[in-house]
């Protein structure tokens, strides 16, 4: 099996955009840890425009790496322990180190907090209960590691207990659920039935053991990336609608954004036009994600000598980034700057902030799996054009 540069270049793309979505929070109305005094009501439009796929492709790339490091050493147990120790550990890591500063600043800009963060830190944050609602410790934007750990466990799991002839007429079926026109319907379908299920909505908790309705959708998206890694049926289906994918998110998106823009500041929406809001969400949100799959494809599947790198670093800016934003975003509220400046601010110490963690954190072999990365540094290829194929003549 070849590499897919294209989708290490998405999956690099996506958490690039999850750090610039995360600064933006601080910008809008919508609830975050820090927000400044006086939003951007406009800027919810853009931000709109990934709201609804950001994080089921994440799970869809982080599905599709996990079935590649699977086929290196297919045995379930020991997929199952590596991927422990690259995810657990790391997050465990950064809930006693880096997530503490967030809580201590969300409390006291929101709820007025008066200690500072060495007492918080003493005192507070260890209390295994909640604190004017915020339970602490807590595991912050990392729940996203826990849930795809989750998920990880399960799926390795099934794929020891289950037999291999069971396994294949799986596999089999969801070619056949796939192929052709139907990787835009049957998706679709099953994103919508969960919507009707839970209408008018159900919050996401992302406190692990209440949170059913996205568990639905996101173990769909990793199974789906898992999926997708070995199967040509699924690749060709994606090669031949994905233009036609990106139309339908395209006009999806118009639909989202022109109820955001007419529905500015309105509290509670009529309930016709919050399951069109919903409804297209979901065509935007699929649409997208198959889109942005076969740009990938298209376009990007070419190696470089600088992706292995942003590869490697992907996990240890994704630990560190929000602690960063939040830090810094509560030390300017005072300030009173234009949000230009703000945003400049917080974008460039945000940056680096990750390469510092990341590089300085690499070159020793014992915080290497504090941060995620393997405990040995991997050997690089001396030339980026080392095992690239042309999109047309790669194999899945």
């Amino acid at each position: 099996m070849q590499r897919h540069y294209g989708m290490d270049w998405l999956r690099i793309g996506a958490f690039a955009l999850l750090i610039l979505y995360h600064i933006g929070l601080v910008f809008v109305p919508w609830n975050f840890h820090v927000n400044r005094p006086t939003p951007i009501a406009w800027l919810t439009i853009p931000m709109q425009a990934v709201n609804a796929w950001r994080l089921p492709l994440l799970f869809v790339v982080s599905g599709y790496a996990s079935r590649a490091i699977f086929v290196s050493d297919a045995h379930p147990r020991r997929f199952a322990l590596q991927r422990t120790l690259r995810l657990l550990v790391p997050t465990l890591a950064a809930i006693l180190v880096v997530i503490p500063p967030q809580p201590w600043v969300e409390l006291s800009v929101k709820h007025g907090y008066p200690h500072g963060y060495l007492y918080f830190l003493a005192n507070d944050y260890f209390r295994f209960a909640p604190l004017h609602g915020l339970m602490l410790p807590t595991w912050q934007h990392l729940w996203f590691v826990v849930y795809l750990w989750v998920y990880t466990l399960a799926l390795a799991f099934a794929l020891a207990v289950i037999p291999k002839p069971v396994q294949q007429r799986i596999a089999s079926l969801s070619d056949r659920s796939l192929a052709g026109p139907l990787i835009l319907l049957v998706p679709v379908l099953l994103l919508l039935a969960n919507v009707a299920w839970i209408f008018p909505g159900a919050p996401e908790t992302h406190a692990l053991i209440d949170d059913g309705p996205v568990h639905r959708v996101y173990i769909g998206m990793f199974l789906f990336g898992f999926h997708l890694r070995n199967s040509i049926i699924v690749w060709q289906a994606i090669r031949r609608w994905w233009k036609t994918a990106a139309v339908v998110a395209l006009g999806s998106y118009m639909i989202v954004a022109a109820i955001e823009f007419w529905t500015s500041g309105v509290g509670r929406l009529p309930i016709e036009i919050w399951a069109l809001f919903c409804a297209a969400r979901v065509f935007q949100s699929w649409g997208a994600i198959i889109a942005l799959i076969g740009i990938a494809d298209h376009w990007w599947n070419h190696d470089h000598r600088w992706r292995a790198t942003l590869n490697e670093a992907i996990f240890p800016f994704y630990i560190v980034h929000q602690t960063l934003i939040v830090v810094v975003a509560g030390g300017l509220l005072a300030a009173g700057l234009h949000p230009a400046i703000e945003f400049a601010i917080i974008l460039a110490t945000t940056v680096a902030g990750c390469w510092a963690f990341y590089l300085g954190g690499r070159q020793f072999r014992w915080i290497r799996p504090l941060i995620g990365l393997r405990a040995t540094r991997p050997h690089r290829p001396t030339s980026s054009r080392i095992g690239a194929v042309p999109p047309a003549r790669v194999q899945i």
